[in-house]
């Protein structure tokens, strides 16, 4: 079997689990849509401008929805003690690590896709942007879904797993959230693309290192 075939068959076990039971894709869309419309109501009564707000409001859905989805990365084989059976299978770390990361990668895009034309309308902002701005997302959510996959796999060793993610995940991924909330506010503002190159280029490099730095650091962390 090849390599991406070995990284294929681990995302398809995860993407039918998750079809049997829908738990995970139906929690983050409820909680990413809860935290919008909530903002929502409250900068309609207290700030004049939504559009100044709404960039940290997405990524503020985005964040934590993904962390609901993250932390039930690895759950699932650690409870049914299956966890153990996937190291042991002829695979190379690096294939589960890769399938688990575009799996949660996956799930997590689902949910923007179903919330992005929500916080769109909501917000008032225009469709012309869409494209530029599903741009954005999809760089901030490599970042995070490939730093999150591997601090999940560490964290679910650890009673207090639920509690350590988000404390082991939120200090390494500010980079990922404050590049990516600057260069949607670039998108939705209209602002020249050299004004905000820096953010992208500072997105763009901490999506590469640590996806790398997580591919090469995820089998020792299994190892643990």
């Amino acid at each position: 079997m090849s390599y991406i075939r070995k990284v294929y068959a681990i995302v398809a076990k995860d993407v039918a689990a998750e079809l049997r039971t829908r738990e995970m894709l139906s929690s983050m869309f409820v909680f990413s849509l809860l935290v919008i419309l909530v903002f929502n109501f409250a900068f309609d009564l207290r700030a004049e401008n939504q559009k100044t707000l709404a960039p940290g409001v997405l990524w503020v859905a985005i964040a934590f929805a993904g962390m609901l989805g993250l932390s039930r990365s690895f759950i699932m084989e650690k409870d049914r003690g299956s966890i153990e059976g996937l190291l042991l299978t002829p695979v190379d770390r690096s294939a589960i690590y890769l399938g688990k990361m575009l799996g949660n990668l996956l799930f997590i895009g689902v949910v923007v896709i179903i919330i992005l034309p929500i916080f769109i309308v909501l917000f008032n902002l225009s469709a012309e942007h869409l494209p530029s701005l599903v741009g954005v997302v999809i760089l901030g959510i490599i970042g995070f879904s490939g730093v999150g996959t591997l601090f999940s796999a560490m964290a679910v060793h650890t009673r207090a797993r639920e509690v350590l993610l988000p404390i082991l995940l939120f200090p390494v991924v500010i980079p990922v959230m404050l590049a990516s909330v600057k260069l949607t506010a670039g998108v939705l503002d209209g602002v020249p693309f050299a004004d905000v190159q820096n953010w992208f280029s500072l997105l763009v490099g901490f999506d590469l290192i640590f996806l790398a730095l997580s591919f090469m650091l995820f089998d020792y962390v299994m190892e643990e």
